[in-house]
């Protein structure tokens, strides 16, 4: 009996390929969605609120608000505009409950609570100043960015820079409790944004490229206490790996895989940290996140898979214990962090309806996943991949192009994508109404050299250089309306630069999201066609949202100031004529200073009265 060929994803995108997709007519998309329409899990009625920077634990991003839609938005004017006194990177939305927004700045970390009320305009009603440690401004690896707070239950969580998660009283801003989870002395610092279920607040550290021991934990939500923590490298008992854990493809089996994927004692420092997006399934009690990149970049210090990093853990909510894991990028040779979303949907899959997350990987893939078993079953190029040339359906493993693999003594040319991924932290969004994820990303290519490195605590452990610059086609970004049941793109949308803003979906088919230069841009979420823009005074790499005001108007909401890794030349600022800075980064958007300025400022819109 002849064996079964290996089932690979859709070739690698070709650069004509991916210029030349066509939007497709309306009545198109509407009728790849009836009947096979995929339906967000874990969603709440729409309140007119903004909560959770994912807006719903399935993380969709999407509002039910349609006040403001693809007839009128064209209308839309500046209701408020309020300068927060910060001049770095800008990736936290605003949170609106009730008639009360807070705003969460990067460090120092200052949480602002406005009365959206009050009259004749909205004003201040409190600031909390954790005061964060200055020093941990110098182990942050991409900017001092903090994607966000959390409200729940009359209290909001956020984390801080030198690693503190505090809860605040709602209302009157005071400090309920504040634990202290991360060590700057190691290089550990948070900089993602907590997600509260069930009375759990669960929080990751960052700093994979200085060496750390990347770990996700759990506190009480009522005292602060640590009620749980798995580490993501070592054995399973400190990966919480025990008998209820089934992974699905035979690689992630085996006893202290932790330990033994990895040369003798490398796991100690070997990164896998968990700084980007959890979901949670309420039905399952499922927590799903992805683990980061392993430590250091250069590939040939670690032989092996390098269990547990650069892929997606599903774990028990009340015990961390693992359920299943899937290495999307076993020894990753890139920097392809797995942090990214993960959309919970229920969507049909070969013919059945499947319960599944939906995660357009740091390495080019978009992965639909079984939620219970871990099992894949597409992986599709959302953006341009050389480096790899497909995913084996069999095994799970990605299929890597040897000649794109770095080895100390040369420099490997034109590795797409680049060590920031075919899309960075930027989430996407999904609508119900179209059955489309809205996903910003970048086009992006590099230039990489790799050398050895050596550990100190506390200092960068990369050993590489990488030099990134436009793909295929010279744009450096675009904005893909995906389809997950047809596995392909219904539109998409070219950016000169890299898209570092997540996307935002609502009821009224309007998609919104923010380019580097400061457009802030509405477009029509069944074609993509442009509707509105506005330029804001900083390039915009935050999270926008909408909510239902107390007057009963809906708004759109974001904070500008460019920054982060992608903007760091500007935030920084850094020198545009070194190509190395920030990491490579600074090679692909040298023009970025001339093009927009640093900022902070608060942006509201509304339709005319």
């Amino acid at each position: 009996m002849r064996s079964r060929p290996s089932v690979r994803s859709r070739a690698t995108f070709l650069a004509a390929a991916a210029c030349i997709l066509l939007p497709l007519p309306a009545s198109q998309i509407h009728a790849a969605a009836n009947g096979a329409r995929p339906a967000p899990a874990a969603t709440a009625p729409e309140d007119g609120q903004w909560t959770m920077p994912s807006k719903d634990y399935a993380s969709t991003r999407y509002s039910g608000l349609d006040q403001i839609n693809r007839q009128n938005v064209a209308r839309l004017k500046l209701t408020l505009s309020w300068d927060t006194g910060s001049r770095k990177g800008q990736e936290a939305p605003p949170l609106v409950v009730g008639s009360t927004m807070y705003l969460t700045m990067p460090f120092p970390n200052n949480i602002i609570a406005i009365d959206l009320a009050a009259k004749p305009r909205p004003a201040v009603k409190w600031v909390f100043r954790p005061n964060p440690r200055p020093m941990s401004q110098g182990v942050a690896c991409c900017d001092v960015v903090n994607r966000g707070a959390v409200y729940a239950n009359g209290r909001l969580f956020f984390n801080t820079l030198d690693g503190q998660v505090i809860a605040l009283d709602a209302a009157s801003g005071k400090a309920v409790w504040r634990t202290q989870v991360g060590n700057i002395m190691k290089g550990e610092t948070i900089t993602m944004s907590p997600l509260v279920a069930e009375g759990k607040v669960i929080v990751g550290d960052s700093g994979g490229e200085f060496g750390v021991r990347g770990w996700l934990m759990a506190l009480d939500a009522a005292s602060g206490k640590v009620a749980w923590k798995a580490f993501h490298t070592g054995p399973d008992k400190d990966v919480l790996i025990g008998p209820d854990f089934h992974p699905y493809y035979a690689a992630d089996r085996g006893k202290d895989l932790g330990v033994h994927s990895w040369p003798a004692d490398a796991w100690k420092i070997g990164g896998g940290t968990a700084w980007g997006w959890v979901s949670y399934d309420p039905q399952l009690k499922m927590i799903f996140y992805g683990t980061g990149n392993p430590g250091p970049w250069n590939p040939e210090q670690r032989p092996g898979d390098n269990k547990w990093t650069t892929g997606v853990f599903a774990r028990d909510i009340a015990t961390g214990r693992a359920r299943w894991f899937y290495q999307s990028t076993p020894h990753d040779l890139y920097d392809h962090d797995d942090i990214n979303e993960q959309i919970l949907l229920d969507m049909p899959v070969r013919g059945q309806m499947r319960q599944v997350l939906v995660r357009p990987a740091r390495n080019g893939y978009l992965y639909v996943i079984d939620r219970k078993s871990g099992q894949v079953y597409s992986a599709d190029p959302y953006g341009y991949i050389n480096s790899a040339s497909g995913v084996d359906l069999r095994t799970g493993r990605l299929i890597p192009v040897p000649s794109k693999a770095p080895q100390e003594g040369r420099v490997v040319r034109n590795i797409g994508p680049t060590a920031s991924g075919a899309k960075d932290w930027n989430p996407g969004a999904f609508s119900p109404r179209t059955g489309l994820i809205y996903l910003p990303h970048e086009n992006l290519c590099m230039d990489e050299g790799v050398m050895e490195a050596n550990y100190i605590s506390g200092t960068p452990y990369l050993g590489a250089d990488a030099k990134m610059y436009a793909g295929p086609g010279g744009n450096r970004g675009f904005l893909t309306a995906w389809d997950p049941v047809r596995r392909k793109a219904a539109w998409k949308i070219r950016e000169d630069l890299p898209l570092w803003s997540p996307a935002l979906a609502t009821g009224g088919d309007v998609v919104f999201y923010g380019t580097m230069d400061g457009w802030f841009k509405a477009i029509d979420a069944l074609t993509g066609k442009l509707l509105w823009r506005a330029k804001l005074d900083s390039g915009i790499i935050g999270q926008p949202i909408t909510y239902r005001g107390p007057d009963g108007r809906q708004y759109v909401a974001l904070v500008s100031g460019v920054g982060g890794w992608a903007g760091a030349i500007v935030s920084g600022p850094l020198d545009p004529g070194d190509p190395s800075a920030a990491l490579g980064f600074v090679n692909a958007v040298r023009d970025l200073p001339k093009r927009t300025q640093a900022g902070g400022r608060l942006y509201v819109f509304a339709l005319p009265r």
